[in-house]
């Protein structure tokens, strides 16, 4: 006689194709973007300590990196950072008021983190506007 096994849903166990089926909410975007903006920064540390030694060097040193950051690619780096540094501030401290039991709500929630999407987005934006020579 033949045995019947049936196929039991495994609760627990997550593929990665499973993850594609989920909505995030915006909250959860902007905790993602708030790890991404902290790693960012943290692997471009290098970066940022090679283009400040070579301010602060000489003069001579300062317009070379001023020479060097004259680049589009390296415009837009600065600009990634700029963003990252934005980001993480403004989700650090809408975290700080999650964290005194403000706005844990998911109606203010939702609105602290359109907040800081704005925020960031919008002070991007406008350094970037500076950073290209735009005013």
């Amino acid at each position: 006689m033949s045995e019947v096994v049936k196929s039991r849903p495994r609760y627990g166990v997550m593929r990665l194709i499973d993850a594609t089926g989920y909505r995030l909410p915006l909250a959860g975007f902007v905790s993602i973007l708030h790890r991404i903006s902290g790693m960012l920064m943290f692997l471009l540390l290098p970066f940022i300590l090679f283009m400040l030694d070579k301010s602060l060097t000489s003069e001579v040193s300062f317009a070379e990196l001023k020479a060097l950051t004259s680049g589009v690619f390296v415009k837009l780096v600065i600009l990634a950072l700029v963003w990252a540094y934005l980001h993480h501030f403004s989700a650090g401290v809408r975290h700080l008021f999650m964290d005194l039991h403000y706005g844990l709500d998911k109606h203010t929630a939702r609105k602290s983190a359109v907040g800081v999407l704005a925020v960031s987005l919008t002070l991007t934006a406008l350094i970037g506007l500076k950073l290209f020579g735009v005013f």
